[in-house]
């Protein structure tokens, strides 16, 4: 066979983000560039290349695809750049691509704007005829039916993650921060479960994750999904909402029984008020430790997401959520800076009140920076404030203590939480952020 197009697909990542995931152990590969591979015909030599494992290489290609979310937006343009001055036709999409098709089409040559199962194919089809285009627009929701596999071959550094899955698309909800509306077709979606279960099938490691935004969103699917599931004795994780959570049992013992280990929790703020602040008023803050029992009693361990820098939110609020974390009993916290993304409800808010600082994407990573004024803090108080509940979240006594007492897996829960400590201290270490030591929240009431 004769290979006539040499073809680069580029996950890439910003050294500030990169340092942040070091030392991690749930760090699964990103399923965009492995799926998008799958649908590349034979007349193509793939080439693909994640940076949290690997550099991008200096070969010569004719075709250069990167998906790009916002915090990555500068360091892919400039990426896209260099491409492009050797002479290769470089293709934009993901999510930061289809918020602001314009901006990124001053970087690439090709921009796909919307999801790409339909888009993709005509794309690479055109391109061998010498046809393309400059844009490529998702118009409708793509049918997820008789989707191909992912290429899992391509990829390349991880040897125990690399078994990322997705069984539905989108959300019904319309939190404040999130942009999911504006990047998917507005319709909830699922693939057929047998189509699901093949897929898993394919994946040679025991663990893996679901990557779906709210995998219990449609509950009779999932219960059809993990009924199937069951048999095949994986172990995986996926992300949910507390609502989906509350009041069904047969779905969390399915899930139980068809090897779910972690379950990442969408608890967001501890404080009405911070529900509120996200959209979020129907995460149930009253029935949280109700919640969380009932997940345990599945065998099942908790790992929550936590957001700061709500309006409500003072200084308080880092202390504030240490206590709800122990008093609750989770098995790992993810904590993330709000993060105002292009397209939300919370970008306009801050846009129009004039809160949104004058910095590039880069600081929209929800992790090492501030991209916005917060209402009851400076950008380096919140910073400060966050770095102060991740030291402490994971400090040695916190940790033990979780482990002491944990309910359902203590090696996985000893293993992803001292991952977490590992990174974060590395990147205390490298200098990023504040890291203040010694720094402590003053002592007053979180805003309730």
């Amino acid at each position: 066979m004769t290979f006539i197009v040499r073809l680069l697909l580029i996950t890439p990542e910003n050294a500030d983000i990169k340092r942040y995931r070091a030392g991690q152990y749930n760090n699964f590969t990103q399923l965009t560039m492995p799926y998008l591979a799958g649908f590349v015909p034979p007349e193509y030599r793939i080439r693909l290349v994640d940076e949290h494992t690997e550099p991008i290489p200096r070969d010569r290609y004719d075709l250069v695809a990167v998906t790009v979310n916002t915090p990555n937006a500068p360091h892919a343009y400039n990426m896209a750049e260099r491409f492009r001055r050797a002479g290769t036709w470089v293709a934009l999409g993901g999510p930061h691509v289809t918020l602001l098709p314009g901006e990124a089409a001053l970087h690439g040559d090709t921009v796909f704007i919307g999801e790409a199962e339909d888009t993709w194919p005509v794309f690479l089809k055109e391109f061998l005829g010498g046809r393309h285009k400059n844009v490529y627009h998702c118009e409708r929701p793509p049918d997820l039916k008789n989707l191909p596999l992912p290429r899992r071959d391509l990829i390349s550094g991880y040897r125990f993650t690399s078994g990322s899955v997705f069984a539905t698309r989108g959300c019904p909800h319309f939190c404040s921060y999130c942009s999911l509306k504006n990047i998917y077709q507005p319709d909830f979606r699922t693939r057929p479960v047998e189509e699901v279960i093949e897929e898993i099938q394919t994946i040679a490691a025991k663990h893996f994750v679901f990557w779906d935004d709210n995998f219990f969103a449609a509950p009779g699917y999932t219960k059809k999904l993990l009924a199937a599931l069951a048999p095949l004795k994986k172990r995986w994780a996926a992300q949910v909402t507390a609502h989906s959570c509350r009041d069904d049992d047969a779905l969390l013992s399915l899930a139980g029984e068809a090897g779910c280990v972690y379950l990442f929790l969408g608890l967001e703020s501890f404080t009405d008020a911070g529900l509120q602040d996200a959209g979020k008023t129907f995460n149930p803050l009253e029935q949280y430790a109700d919640i969380i029992d009932r997940i345990h009693r599945y065998g099942i361990s908790v790992q929550a997401g936590v957001v700061f820098g709500f309006d409500s939110d003072n200084q308080g609020v880092f202390d504030y959520a240490l206590r709800c974390c122990a008093n609750l009993g989770l098995d790992g916290v993810t904590a993330s800076i709000l993060t105002p993304f292009p397209g939300t409800k919370l970008y306009e808010q801050f846009k129009h009140e004039g809160r949104l600082l004058p910095v590039d994407w880069s600081y929209y990573d929800g992790k090492t920076k501030v991209s916005y004024l917060p209402k009851q803090m400076t950008p380096a108080e919140l910073l400060a404030g966050y770095d102060y509940f991740r030291g402490n979240f994971y400090s040695w006594k916190s940790i033990a203590g979780r482990i002491l007492r944990s309910r359902t897996h203590p090696l996985y829960n000893a293993l992803l939480n001292l991952g977490y400590r590992k990174a974060y201290r590395r990147y205390a270490a490298a200098g990023a952020g504040l890291n203040r030591e010694g720094w402590a929240a003053p002592c007053q009431d979180v805003v309730k």
